[in-house]
C-alpha cells in the first residue's frame, strides 16, 4: 500500500475514519493540531493528527514521501509505512508544494528551497530579487506562479516563476501600487 492522496481537513468525527497521531514531545508545542485525510492505492482511506496550526502537505512518488508543514512542525511521512521519518521543529516555511518530478519545494518569508529525499538535502534557490513575504499561487504548465515584494522595497510587488523542470526562478512582473 501507498499514500496517493493527502489533504488538509477540519477535525473529523470521532470514529469517522481510522485516526493515527503523530505527535513530538516538546514544551513548545502548541495546542493547535492539523488533521490530514490520507487516501491509500487501495482507496482506503485514513485521518492524521499533526501538532500545530495547519500549513499545506504534499506527496512526491519520486521519493516515496508526505511532507506535512503546520505551525510547528515539518513531518517527513514514508509514504509506503506511514512512519515519521524525520522532522523539524518550528519551521519558518509559509509555503509547500511539490513539483511534477517529485522534488519538494518550501518557502518562508524570505527564501525559496528545494528538498530532495530528506529534509537535511536542502538546496537554495538563487532569485532575480531579494524576496520578502513570498507567496506560492499553483502549477499552469509546468510553472509555479508565486507573488513576493522586493525585500526593503514593499511598494514593488512582483510576480515571478519557478519552472518545475529546470527549477528556475524567473521574474514575471513588477508592478508598484
Amino acid at each position: 500500500m501507498m499514500i496517493i492522496k493527502a489533504e488538509v481537513i477540519n477535525q473529523p468525527q470521532s470514529g469517522e475514519c481510522k485516526e493515527r497521531i503523530y505527535d513530538i514531545s516538546s514544551p513548545w508545542n502548541s495546542q493547535n493540531w492539523t488533521w490530514i485525510k490520507f487516501i491509500n492505492d487501495d482507496l482506503t482511506e485514513w485521518c492524521g493528527n499533526f501538532r500545530g496550526f495547519p500549513r499545506d502537505v504534499s506527496i512526491s512518488k519520486k521519493y516515496n514521501s508526505v511532507l506535512v508543514l503546520t505551525s510547528d512542525y515539518l513531518y517527513r511521512l514514508d509514504s509506503v509505512s506511514e512512519k515519521l521519518v524525520e522532522y523539524e521543529s518550528q519551521p519558518q516555511y509559509q509555503n509547500l508544494t511539490v513539483t511534477t518530478l517529485g522534488d519538494f519545494i518550501l518557502a518562508d518569508y524570505y527564501n525559496i528551497e528545494i528538498i530532495k529525499s530528506t529534509l537535511k538535502d536542502k538546496i537554495s534557490k538563487n532569485s532575480p530579487i531579494k524576496m520578502d513575504t513570498i507567496k506560492f499561487h499553483g502549477w499552469s504548465n509546468n510553472k509555479l506562479a508565486i507573488t513576493c515584494d522586493e525585500f526593503l522595497n514593499w511598494d514593488n510587488h512582483v510576480a515571478l516563476e519557478l519552472d518545475g523542470d529546470t527549477l528556475e526562478i524567473t521574474l514575471k512582473d513588477t508592478n508598484k501600487f
